[in-house]
């Protein structure tokens, strides 16, 4: 049992910093895009995704592919199961090159599974494949070392160890450089045999030329077959001034060091903006003192290291902080050679991944060179539980987020039940953390295309303030539009454009191109009021083909914002006593907060209905809001009411009341 006691507390640590919340946790980011190529469109099409990038890697996410179902709880699962399995394989070679120190062995492990700069655990099928490379390139530390255990198997291990290297190496860059940090890895294992300087230097490259071999073949690989998916090389410092592309990469690196290694763990103050803060709060203390409970455990039994000298605790610090140093010099080539610095923001702090070994290397030195051994397993409890407690308040986001999205689009599908292909959507940015329209875009041919199987992608949702200007040529009428997918293509034009507004709690709206060019409450900078003008409700068909996928069930119940879309399919087909009975539905919901632009809607179906008083009500309390935001809006609201109904002593009272309260002008 104790043998598999480090095992047991990593998946503890695990277990309530990353997989308390696992049923509840959805698909994120490039979840989406890539599951759907994979998934819906067929291996051909995520052959076509990997083929001028990491044809290699792809070949894993068939497998996956194949094996898996598309299903968020599958995936978070198998996320789950190989963040752990790397921690495990850290602690195992930790523990084997610091044989004396298995406690400090397990806290570089804890460090490293609940590393708070790295937020993006959840979007599991991407990292899923992530993490299964960070495995291959562990697990090939691990083979060289039991080769060099067991000599009368060493060609056995060291195999299976330059496959693993082979894995990590052909099938992304992410960990790419780090496989020089091997030469360290050899150096400290050998560090106390008995042997001469020149000795000692032909036994380390003996140890390492078979995998010296694995890399430099990799290298001539990608220089001359596969093309770098970040194009990396030293063509920027050999076009510009050479000393001030080298002070620029100098500062880059002090920059990213200052980043993965202080602010990454400043992170852990932070507190989110949550629903139900107080709740979730009190679970956060929970986790993190449930954490402090399993760490000081798993500490106490393998505290009692060999008794060393003080020199002999130092030295072996050193030699901590001397690998971590090492592999954090490694791990930003790939991201620092294209001049671009990893970042705590969501989504670039994805390229603090490589760094966490070097990281919790670096940390366990330096608490290690701490004389106390008290004090010692008081700051690594401290910095596990804290980390794992700020994981699992970053798992609360990322459940909200799921749950949003999921609400925009059955929003949608309750508003256009069918949409024309060829249709580009734009929608503001903002409401979602943790999705960019390229993964918004796939969910909406998921739900609205679900039978296709070709290269041809039937619709496609841009941000404005992302797509304007490249993908988005303009915000005008009548400009084709292409987008590479790479597994396939969309051609539309802006001419063929639904422009909706989303900001939660508020409900999904199709903005109206008459009315809502007006809206001053939308921000300027959004772009959406001028991508309101390209509306064109037609691009909406009434019989119902859209087909919620599964992992997006149950439908929601039925409350304000469902009869608000009723009111408004309703509206656009002219069933004004639909209008006027969904809108009263709607209205009966009061705990909905009051989002002004959403009774433009309501005023007119019931002007449409002969119920002017009501309509005039809504309007005089939509203008107390914001006479300056709203007011423009009414009165071209009122214009277009007073164009399409018929005339009347009720309706002529309204119309001068609502012209004289907003100065309404022709």
């Amino acid at each position: 049992m104790k043998k598999y006691q480090p095992a047991i507390v990593l998946f503890l640590v695990a277990l309530f910093a990353y997989g308390l919340l696992i049923p509840r946790l959805g698909f994120y980011w490039d979840d989406l895009p890539i599951s759907w190529i994979g998934y819906q469109l067929g291996p051909e099409a995520l052959t076509a995704y990997f083929a001028t990038s990491r044809p290699v890697w792809g070949v894993l996410y068939q497998a996956t592919s194949r094996l898996v179902p598309q299903s968020p709880l599958y995936w978070q699962v198998i996320a789950f199961a190989l963040r752990w399995a790397c921690a495990w394989i850290v602690y195992l070679v930790a523990a084997r090159l610091w044989r004396d120190k298995s406690s400090l062995a397990l806290g570089i492990a804890l460090l490293f599974l609940v590393y708070p700069g790295f937020d993006q655990h959840f979007t599991a099928y991407l990292y899923s494949h992530f993490y299964a490379v960070l495995f291959f390139f562990l697990f090939s530390f691990w083979c060289m070392l039991r080769a060099m255990e067991s000599p009368g198997r060493y060609w056995a291990w060291t195999i299976a160890g330059m496959f693993f290297s082979a894995l990590n190496l052909w099938m992304t860059e992410y960990f790419f450089l780090l496989e020089l940090a091997r030469a360290g890895v050899i150096l400290i294992a050998i560090r106390e045999e008995r042997l001469s300087f020149r000795d000692r230097v032909l036994r380390g490259l003996r140890l390492w030329a078979p995998y010296l071999a694995v890399f430099t073949l990799a290298v001539f690989s990608r220089l001359f077959i596969f093309n770098n998916p970040y194009e990396m090389g030293l063509a920027g410092v050999e076009e510009s001034a050479p000393l001030d592309a080298l002070r620029a990469l100098a500062w880059n690196f002090k920059v990213t060091l200052r980043l993965v290694l202080r602010d990454a763990w400043f992170k852990m103050f932070e507190l989110p903006e949550i629903e139900n803060a107080e709740a979730v709060l009190r679970s956060y203390y929970l986790v993190v003192a449930a954490v402090v409970l399993v760490t000081a455990a798993g500490f106490l039994p393998t505290s009692r290291d060999a008794k060393k000298t003080i020199w002999k605790n130092l030295l072996d610090g050193m030699w901590m902080i001397g690998l971590g140093v090492l592999l954090l010099a490694l791990s930003g080539w790939p991201f620092w050679l294209i001049g671009f610095t990893p970042s705590l923001n969501w989504p670039a702090s994805r390229f603090t991944l490589p760094f966490m070994f070097g990281v919790a290397l670096t940390f366990a030195g330096l608490i290690a060179l701490i004389p106390w051994e008290k004090a010692r397993m008081v700051i690594l409890v401290s910095l596990v539980s804290m980390a794992a407690g700020k994981q699992y308040l970053t798992a609360q986001n990322y459940v909200q987020d799921w749950e949003t999205q999921k609400n925009l689009f059955w929003q949608m599908t309750w508003r256009a039940p069918s949409i024309e292909a060829g249709t580009l959507i734009l929608m503001n940015e903002g409401a979602l953390d943790y999705y960019a329209d390229n993964s918004l875009s796939a969910a909406l041919n998921w739900i609205y295309a679900p039978d296709n199987r070709s290269d041809r992608i039937p619709y496609v949702l841009f941000y404005p303030t992302t797509r304007f200007r490249n993908a988005l040529p303009d915000i005008e009428p009548g400009l084709p539009i292409h987008y590479d997918y790479l597994a396939g293509g969309f051609d539309g034009n802006t001419s063929h454009t639904l422009s909706f507004y989303f900001d939660p709690p508020g409900c999904l709206r199709l903005l109206d191109p008459e009315v809502e060019r007006l809206d001053r409450l939308i921000p300027e900078n959004s772009l959406m009021r001028y991508a309101a003008r390209l509306t064109d409700p037609n691009r909406i068909l009434e019989e119902p083909r859209a087909a919620m996928p599964g992992v997006y069930g149950p439908e929601p119940e039925h409350g304000f914002c469902y009869y608000y879309q009723q009111a408004d399919l309703a509206r656009q087909f002219g069933r004004w006593d639909d209008v006027a009975k969904f809108s009263s539905l709607a209205l009966s919901f009061e705990d909905h907060p009051y989002e002004p632009a959403e009774h433009l809607l309501f005023i007119e179906g019931y002007a449409h209905d002969g119920r002017w008083e009501r309509a005039v009500e809504i309007s005089k309390r939509m203008y107390e809001v914001s006479p300056e935001a709203t007011g423009r809006m009414l009165c071209q609201l009122w214009e277009r009411v007073e164009t399409e109904t018929a005339s009347s002593q009720e309706r002529s009272e309204a119309l001068s009341s609502v012209k004289s309260m907003f100065a309404c002008t022709p």
